[in-house]
């Protein structure tokens, strides 16, 4: 059921996206099927021989998790991205796997319970050994497996184990009997439907279900799609052509710089875009991209022209555990463009990590960071009174229809020094005028307190 569980936020992804509301829509559902399953188990157990339950159990199990692949796979498309649709595809996805599952759990416990006097050692030994196969099959799971074999063929394996293993415990210690001919056509027909059902995913990783589409007026771009959104374009033949508006704003900034070649830091890879966008129009310009998902960097170097050499470096793994190992004083440029789903990873946005970030720019670097905001500005208030801690300067760049009730990306430009002049096309968006009073007085985001999901307009 654990294993059901992890792998419900990698299916569900491609269509909801990756966040906390996900993840919370998910665990709760599967606690709504534990409480009924474990419920409905009990009073089977009381009423029924448990020996002849438990068999018919699993098999349930295994069938349900089979079914859990085209239920998704046919709705996820239509339920969107906010809560109520989140809640329902894991409702009709999970919540049915996950209540045959646990209710295995009483008809053990009415078989081992003998008399009154060992119900504490029944139930507590019980409750060990479950809680002892749920950390064996979190662990594998989100250790091993998913970085390792994709979500589908998983979800097919537990499947067919459970079924197995049911029919098994039926032939062994229930009735003896085989699954009568009609179960075994539902659970073939299921299986035939998690096998041959769509993926939209290209590639997996433990972050993201991916995929590279090529633009179909110009076939030299290339867009990057994890999970639901684009997170880059490139285009291999002109790596100035930036296709993205908040792309193009931050290639602004860049422009707007002192002559010369930079020393960047890359927050987040994505597709890579900005990296060669530099190396174009400032030669001889090193980076250093700290992108989390190794996954992402292969697919880079094989669709979208992504060459690692000694002037452009990546490390593979969390941006906030590389920064300790990076020099004071290292960098001229900072981008920020690290996304899980529609929000920036909310240990990426405190005060703390802002410091970090000082630490390693020079005196006159710039930090520019793509957010996405909208309605209310919460986050972007946030964020700039975040930045306001650590730097003397700050600036952002909107949408030319501001304001929007929709989240848009914004992107935050701070320094120690005067801010360099940006020369923003009109179709890109517009420079704030006054600063202060378009970041307001909002808290400062500290590792203690970053609600950024939160904070941010819904789509």
């Amino acid at each position: 059921m654990l294993v059901l569980e992890i792998l419900a936020g990698r299916l569900m992804a491609p269509y909801v996206g990756v966040s906390l509301e996900t993840f919370t829509g998910i665990i709760g559902t599967i606690l709504a099927g534990i409480a009924l399953g474990s419920a409905i188990g009990g009073r089977l157990a009381d009423r029924y021989d448990p020996e002849t339950l438990i068999g018919p159990s699993l098999v349930a199990g295994g069938v349900l998790s089979w079914f859990s692949i085209p239920i998704v796979s046919f709705l996820g498309p239509g339920v969107g991205s906010q809560i109520p649709g989140i809640v329902m595809l894991a409702l009709f996805g999970f919540f049915a796997p996950a209540m045959a599952l646990t209710a295995i759990s009483p008809m053990v416990a009415k078989l081992r319970l003998k008399s009154l006097e060992e119900t504490g050692e029944v139930v507590g030994g019980l409750s060990a050994a479950g809680t002892v196969g749920a950390l064996v099959g979190t662990f594998v799971t989100g250790f091993v497996l998913v970085s390792a074999v994709p979500t589908r063929p998983i979800i097919i394996a537990v499947g067919l184990l459970l079924v197995v293993w049911g029919v098994v415990f039926n032939l062994r210690r229930g009735d003896g009997k085989l699954p009568n001919a009609g179960v075994g056509v539902i659970a073939v027909a299921f299986l035939g439907l998690a096998v041959l059902s769509g993926n939209p995913c290209e590639f997996e990783s433990a972050y993201a279900c991916g995929r590279v589409v090529v633009d179909e007026e110009n076939s030299s771009v290339r867009f990057l799609i994890l999970d639901t959104l684009r997170h880059g374009a490139v285009d291999l033949e002109d790596p100035t052509n930036l296709q993205f508006r908040y792309i193009n704003v931050i290639g602004d900034v860049i422009d707007a710089m002192p002559a010369g070649s930079l020393d960047a830091l890359h927050l987040g890879g994505g597709g890579f875009s900005l990296p060669q966008y530099i190396d174009a129009t400032r030669p001889g310009s090193t980076h250093l991209v700290l992108e989390i998902d190794p996954v992402i960097v292969e697919v880079g170097e094989a669709e979208l022209g992504l060459e690692i050499d000694d002037d452009l470096q990546v490390i593979t793994g969390d941006a906030r555990l590389a920064l300790d190992d990076l020099a004071d004083d290292s960098y001229d440029l900072i981008v920020g463009d690290a996304f899980g789903g529609l929000s920036v990873p909310w240990h990426l946005t405190t005060t703390e990590f802002i410091s970090e970030l000082d630490r390693v720019l020079r005196d006159d670097g710039v930090y520019v960071m793509n957010i996405i905001d909208g309605d209310e500005n919460r986050f972007v208030e946030a964020e700039l009174a975040t930045l306001a801690e650590h730097f003397e300067h700050r600036s952002a760049v909107v949408p030319n229809e501001w304001p929007v009730a929709r989240p848009v990306n914004q992107i935050l430009i701070a320094s120690d020094a005067d801010l360099p002049s940006v020369d923003i096309d009109d179709e890109h968006g517009v420079q704030v005028s006054d600063i202060a009073e378009f970041a307001g007085t909002a808290r400062v985001l500290t590792d203690d307190f970053a609600p950024v999901e939160q904070l941010a307009a819904n789509p």
